[in-house]
């Protein structure tokens, strides 16, 4: 009997993707049926509906579902969803498919065929509204209303059956897992409560203060990297996984941390993809999210803590994965370490304050960067990535700089 957390909506893993013979036949069917191009983000998503990591969905929501989680966090059925997982199209690729049949979902990336889906329902959306209550924006400069607002006119909802994992198994042959891969290693470990860390950023010192705190609590803690599209100017998977690696390598005790990643691209939407981080980590046997400082935001859109509140107003019961919620922390010279708002009694003139976007501003322009600030093994790797990117990204990582926490 499994001692960790139950997969969301209280039974099983509910993974999407065929295998072997039935997947084969299942893609020589779609070659048939009537195409429909998604993007990189409804990809992601497919993805996580294959590998369970979307458990229990079973494919695109409908216009009730959208509703219902954009105004009150649950679809149709009452299970308990923070952000629409929809997938859309232009209305000429609409118009001509028939609901109740079946379509092939192809990547617009490459072409290759992801899942069928056969469509139980087209509708519209107000657009503004979802940006409002997902992102509480419309400002067109936030990236997850941009991302929104180009998406096609028309949803599609419907069941899916899916055939790829995209090349993430391939290009992240070291870090990617899926859900019961995690909770296998989980049991291996003896683990019951484990601490997901999310981050699409190399970890600097604040990072690693946050997880050995989560380490003192928990069994162990789980470093989930997002493995897919980020905006301009972030540094590459590749690259940080190879930081997070060393740094783990070099300053943790052994097995009291995995590092793995998941195939979703980032949506910027703060509290509400702060929920989102922790539905899906309870599928991947996490009992608890760090929730730190400006969790998965972008600019100033989202207060610093606004990801931790927001566990207070959802639902009683809605997550079983709970928020480990972590005070500002920074390095603290007369302290002479790692410290919070909550442990050190100095003075602002004496915190060293720590952020992914201070960090890459530094890089990007070849300046100095504290000890204090990043591990000089890590500062290493990353600095012979950005001596290799072109000079046109390096004045994008600092255009962006200012933006991205």
């Amino acid at each position: 009997m499994s001692k960790l957390v139950k997969p969301h909506g209280g039974g099983e893993l509910k993974p999407l993707l065929l295998q072997g013979a039935e997947r084969a036949t299942e893609l020589a069917r779609a070659q048939g049926l009537p195409k429909v191009r998604i993007s990189s983000r409804e990809a992601g998503d497919l993805i996580m509906m294959g590998i369970g990591g979307f458990t229990p969905l079973e494919g695109f929501m409908t216009r009730a579902d959208w509703e219902g989680v954009c105004d009150g966090y649950r679809m149709a059925n009452g299970l308990f969803w923070p952000i629409p997982i929809t997938l859309s199209t232009d209305t000429t690729t609409a118009d001509s498919i028939k609901t109740g049949t079946e379509i092939a979902l192809i990547s617009d990336e490459n072409d290759e065929i992801m899942a069928t889906m056969r469509v139980t329902e087209k509708y519209t959306i107000d657009k503004e509204h979802e940006c409002v209550m997902v992102f509480k924006t419309t400002d067109a400069e936030h990236p997850g209303v941009q991302m929104v607002m180009a998406q096609g006119e028309i949803n599609l909802a419907g069941p899916v059956k899916v055939l790829s994992e995209g090349d993430f198994p391939i290009r992240f042959a070291d870090t990617y897992l899926t859900p019961a891969q995690t909770r296998a290693l989980f049991e291996a470990k003896g683990w019951s409560t484990v601490a997901a860390f999310q981050t699409r950023n190399p970890m600097h010192r604040s990072h690693e203060y946050l997880v050995k705190i989560a380490v003192e609590i928990c069994d162990g803690v789980l470093v989930h990297s997002l493995l897919g599209k980020l905006k301009p100017g972030d540094i590459p998977a590749e690259v940080r996984s190879n930081a997070i690696s060393t740094l783990i390598d070099k300053y943790f005790v052994k097995d009291t941390v995995i590092q793995a990643g998941y195939p979703l691209d980032m949506r910027y939407a703060g509290p509400r993809e702060a929920l989102l981080h922790a539905l899906f980590r309870q599928n991947y046997g996490c009992s608890h999210l760090i929730v730190g400082r400006d969790h998965a935001g972008v600019g100033d859109y989202y207060g610093p803590f606004d990801a931790q509140h927001i566990f207070d107003e959802i639902p009683a019961g809605a997550l079983e994965t709970k928020p480990l919620k972590i005070d500002w922390t920074f390095w603290c010279y007369k302290c002479g370490g790692m410290a919070s708002m909550k442990t050190c009694p100095h003075e602002a003139q004496d915190r060293l304050l720590l952020s992914g976007s201070k960090l890459r501003k530094a890089l990007s322009e070849g300046g100095e960067v504290p000890a204090e600030f990043s591990r000089s093994e890590v500062l290493a790797i990353l600095r012979d990535y950005y001596a290799t990117i072109k000079d046109e990204d390096k004045v994008e990582v600092k255009l962006s700089g200012h933006s991205a926490k």
